[in-house]
């Protein structure tokens, strides 16, 4: 069809007459329009400049001034309150992050002394020198202390930035306890080492519990390299150690996180010493000359 039918030329004009409408709202002038009955959208296109006149002038609110408009005062009072919070809060963590950074450089001094107990060194003299550096980790959580004491009620919103620093100290905690005593650490005693306060700023059961199973991680290592060295009592000792120790975590409900599967992992480390203890046990080496067999698991 070369001609357009009276329908669509009816709805063109009107299209027309609508976007000229809003470009010249002004009534009282008359728009002429297209008498040719081949209508094309070129024939109605507003141009360029047409539209962000209109446009401008809209956004202004019709007065020509396109300035962003000044903030309410109790929006203004609120953010700037918000700002004043965070700059806080900022500086805070800089003083916790330095204190931190202290403490997990001390922690790396600690853990060098104990692996030389895996090389069959003298035992009390590698302690000795790892527990010269527990006063310098107390004095570093009463640094800790004092600063959160400026903002009660915020241990946990700055907790996760000393939280792994503090699972490792008592990794190594745990780990020269049982090196010295062969039993667990309590947590109220890991709290004293650290001079920790439980009302105040203590230790967080999880970060202990945690600790716990990165120890336990030490001790399959531990009963290789000590029956390598001639112990071969000390795969029996462990293997109690870590059965008990097993047997409490399961009285735990543990959810389906970090500590969770850390104590999955555990049993991974009593399977390995098992598996040493058996060995031990089948070749019938002799600790101390008595016979592996016929002394059993228990102590």
């Amino acid at each position: 069809m070369q001609f357009i039918k009276p329908a669509f030329r009816n709805a063109c004009y009107c299209y027309y007459y609508t976007i000229t409408r809003s470009l010249n709202p002004n009534p009282f002038i008359l728009v002429s329009l297209p008498t040719s009955p081949f209508l094309t959208l070129q024939s109605f296109r507003p141009s360029f400049s047409t539209l962000s006149s209109f446009s401008s002038a809209v956004m202004a609110g019709g007065g020509g001034d396109n300035s962003v408009p000044p903030l309410s005062h109790s929006l203004e009072k609120q953010f700037d309150a918000f700002r004043s919070q965070l700059e806080e809060s900022g500086t805070l963590r800089e003083r916790i992050r330095s204190v931190v950074s202290e403490i997990e450089s001390t922690t790396r001094l600690m853990y060098a002394s104990l692996l030389l107990v895996h090389q069959s060194r003298p035992t009390p003299e590698l302690l000795e020198k790892a527990k010269s550096q527990i006063g310098v980790l107390k004095e570093k959580y009463k640094q800790l202390a004092e600063i959160l004491g400026g903002c009660p009620g915020q241990y946990y919103r700055y907790h996760g930035d000393w939280r792994s620093e503090t699972q490792s100290v008592v990794s190594l905690l745990t780990f020269m306890h049982w090196l010295e005593t062969g039993s667990l650490l309590e947590h109220k005693e890991a709290e004293e080492k650290l001079g920790l306060n439980s009302s105040e700023f203590g230790l967080d059961v999880e970060d202990y519990l945690i600790g716990v199973c990165f120890m336990s991680n030490e001790l399959p290592r531990y009963v290789v390299n000590q029956v390598t060295a001639g112990d071969y009592d000390c795969p029996r000792k462990v293997l109690k150690f870590l059965t008990d120790l097993h047997a409490a975590f399961r009285m735990l409900n543990l959810r389906n996180d970090f500590l969770r599967k850390k104590f999955d992992g555990m049993k991974y480390d009593l399977r390995r010493v098992e598996e040493v203890y058996y060995d031990v046990k089948i070749r019938g080496l002799t600790p101390n000359g008595e016979p592996v067999g016929n002394q059993g698991v228990e102590a």
